[in-house]
């Protein structure tokens, strides 16, 4: 397996303060806010098209809209998206949600779901691909050099299609700071060291969209072969603040048109809940 390549984090985070003002109001709401004056944002300063310390990914730009809706200024709190982010941000209170959680994660109270993705083929524009799924037998798929970022469920299907042995494998758990394996493995395709890439929709459409050589995006299905491939993603707070959670999740819910316009101008490949592409309007 290769080295770690450079600079990526998986998903990203973004904490929020609530309600308002008084120490007894807090008290009365179980101590869920650390302040009642500012959104307190955790996110990784290096982890695009998520986040940065600049303020560029789309969940610094979600991150702003809450804000704005709620009336607080934001404070970010930045903090590599790795082993440990939760336990050292949401868990010591340095912050009040996180954003791009996993909507099945247990290690958070997880909001209503604001978006949903597909994992996503990414191949040369010139290579004369018509990729639009993959299939046990496609003798498309037998010649191709298929990178991967490990512990994904792509590998998982890879391996039922009897596709091991073509995959170039991308490491996943990796300092944010100095690492990106899906950028990478998006860059290797337009470099031509690989011939097909299948990465996580967000990071796939973005990187995609940004190379000197045209590449075609291509979402997969939702499941393949009993492999599923799209996944919903919430906000996630600490367990048991309840009023919070209905706060942000009516926040999400009347925010969700420009949530979304947000999403699709990073090029990320959207579904609805039926497993319907989401186009732009």
């Amino acid at each position: 397996m290769p080295k770690p390549r450079r600079t990526k984090g998986a998903l990203i985070a973004l904490c929020l303060l609530t309600f308002g003002g008084s120490g007894a109001a807090l008290a009365e709401q179980g101590h869920e806010a650390r302040s009642g004056r500012y959104l307190t944002v955790c996110a990784d300063p290096n982890s695009l098209p998520f986040s940065n310390d600049r303020g560029e990914g789309f969940e610094n730009r979600i991150a702003e809209l809450i804000a704005q809706d709620l009336g607080r200024p934001i404070h970010y709190r930045w903090w590599p998206q790795t082993i440990g982010f939760v336990r050292n941000t949401l868990r010591t209170r340095l912050c009040d949600l996180i954003t791009g959680i996993s909507s099945v994660s247990e290690l958070v109270q997880n909001t209503n779901p604001y978006y949903r993705s597909v994992y996503s083929l990414v191949y040369r524009a010139d290579s004369n691909l018509k990729l639009k799924t993959l299939t046990a037998g496609d003798p498309t798929l037998s010649g191709l050099r298929i990178g991967v970022v490990a512990g994904t469920p792509p590998v998982t299907l890879l391996t039922r299609l009897g596709l091991l042995d073509h995959m170039h494998s991308y490491e996943r758990t990796v300092d944010t700071r100095l690492y990106a394996p899906a950028r990478d493995a998006v860059r290797d395709v337009a470099r031509g060291e690989t011939d097909l890439a299948i990465i996580w929709g967000p990071i796939a459409g973005y990187y995609a969209e940004r190379q000197e050589t045209p590449l075609t995006l291509m979402p997969l299905p939702a499941q393949i072969d009993g492999v599923t491939m799209a996944f919903n993603v919430s906000m996630g707070i600490r367990h048991r603040e309840t009023t919070w959670k209905h706060q942000i999740n009516q926040t999400l819910d009347h925010l969700q048109p420009q949530i979304q316009e947000i999403l699709l101008s990073y090029g990320v490949p959207l579904l609805d809940q039926s497993d319907r592409p989401i186009q732009a309007d």
